[in-house]
C-alpha cells in the first residue's frame, strides 16, 4: 500500500491502534485520530519507531469541525485520502449488563452522537478529499443485527451505523462497507475475545484486496475473510 493515505479514527487503543499499525506496516501513511492526545501520540510513536509513517491528530468525531480539520490534515499528508476506517466508538455500560430501558438519556445521547453521528461526520468530511476509488470501512458486530440482552444504546448505535453505511453505499461512487471482525478484546467488549492484532489484517484485505462489489453496502465478516485468504 505504498503511497496510500489512510485515516483511522479511534486509533489510540484497541482495534483502531492495531489497524493503524497494520496499514502503516503495509506501506501506507496513516493519519490517526482520537480524543485523548497522550495515548494517541504513544500509538503513533510506536508506528514511527518501527520505521513506518503515521501522523497524530487529536480530534473528536462528535465535533464536525474537528473532523473537517482532521480530513484536511490527512489530505495534505498524502495525495488526498484513499481509505477511511471510521472506528471511533464508545460503550458507556458493561457489555451484557446495560438494558436499554435503564439507559440514561445522557448515556444514550453520547453513544449515538459518537457511534452514529460520528460515523456520519467522518464520511461526510472525508468526501471532499476521498479518491474516486476510495473505500470507507466501518467496524461493527453481530449486536447490530441480532437482539442481544443488555447491550443497550451501543447495539442501537451500531445498527444505525450499518444503516448509514447502506445509505452512503447507495448514494456514493466510492465504496462504503461494514467490517465485522467478531468478538475482539477491547475496552468496549470487556477485554475478552480475539486479539486486535489478529483481526487488523482483515481491514487491509477489505481496503485493498476484496472485490468492490463484495464490500459496498455489505457486511464483511470473519468467514468471508478467512474463505478469501485461506
Amino acid at each position: 500500500m505504498d503511497g496510500t493515505s489512510v485515516v483511522v479514527t479511534g486509533a489510540s487503543r484497541g482495534i483502531g491502534a492495531s489497524v493503524a499499525a497494520r496499514f502503516a506496516a503495509e506501506g501506507a501513511h496513516v493519519t490517526c485520530c482520537a480524543r485523548r492526545r497522550e495515548p494517541l501520540e504513544s500509538v503513533v510513536e510506536g508506528i514511527v519507531d518501527a520505521g513506518d509513517a503515521a501522523t497524530a491528530v487529536r480530534a473528536d468525531v462528535r465535533d464536525e469541525f474537528d473532523v473537517e480539520r482532521l480530513m484536511e490534515r490527512a489530505a495534505r499528508a498524502g495525495d488526498g485520502i484513499d481509505v477511511v476506517v471510521a472506528n471511533a466508538a464508545v460503550n458507556h455500560g458493561d457489555p451484557g449488563e446495560s438494558p436499554l430501558h435503564e439507559e440514561s438519556y445522557s448515556r444514550f445521547d453520547d453513544t449515538v452522537r459518537t457511534n452514529l453521528r460520528g460515523v456520519f461526520a467522518t464520511v461526510r468530511e472525508a468526501l471532499p478529499h476521498l479518491a474516486a476509488d476510495g473505500r470507507v470501512l466501518v467496524p461493527s458486530g453481530a449486536v447490530a443485527r441480532e437482539s442481544t440482552a443488555g447491550m443497550g444504546a451501543y447495539a442501537v448505535s451500531k445498527a444505525g451505523a450499518e444503516a448509514l453505511v447502506r445509505g452512503f453505499a447507495a448514494d456514493l461512487e466510492q465504496v462504503v462497507g461494514v467490517v465485522d471482525p467478531g468478538y475482539v478484546a477491547t475496552d468496549l467488549s470487556g477485554d475478552t475475545g480475539r486479539d486486535p492484532d489478529d483481526v487488523a489484517p482483515m481491514f487491509v484485505w477489505a481496503a485493498r484486496d476484496a472485490e468492490a462489489e463484495a464490500v459496498d453496502g455489505e457486511v464483511l465478516d470473519l468467514r468471508a475473510w478467512k474463505s478469501a485468504t485461506r
